[in-house]
């Protein structure tokens, strides 16, 4: 029974760890024409966008769009910014604020 639990809290504490490690996201391809509109966008829209995220180089505008970018499904074609402005947008929104430190 003791190794039992052992190896289910071992399971749990490295699942857990797992999951503490993934505040990465990927990174966006060069000159990707949908991040670029979303920087841009962004930095003309709101304010703050050009100060230093908590993620090492990169602005909080650089971070929320890196954000978007991999948040949204792989077959969204629209503008990153402007969904994150609509309702179906707002959950990422909020998830991307946070990771850039850039919001309410």
């Amino acid at each position: 029974m003791r190794r039992f639990l052992f190896a289910a809290a071992t399971i749990v504490s490295l699942a857990a760890a797992g999951t503490a490690c993934a505040d990465e996201y990927n990174t966006v391809p060069s000159g990707d024409a949908q991040y670029l509109s979303c920087l841009k966008y962004s930095m003309t829209r709101y304010e703050g966008g050009g100060e230093l995220s908590p993620i090492a180089g990169q602005t909080k505008a650089q971070a929320w769009c890196t954000c978007m970018w991999n948040e949204t499904p792989d077959d969204f074609r629209g503008s990153l910014a402007k969904f994150s402005e609509t309702g179906k947008g707002a959950k990422i929104n909020k998830i991307c604020e946070k990771y850039a430190d850039w919001g309410d």
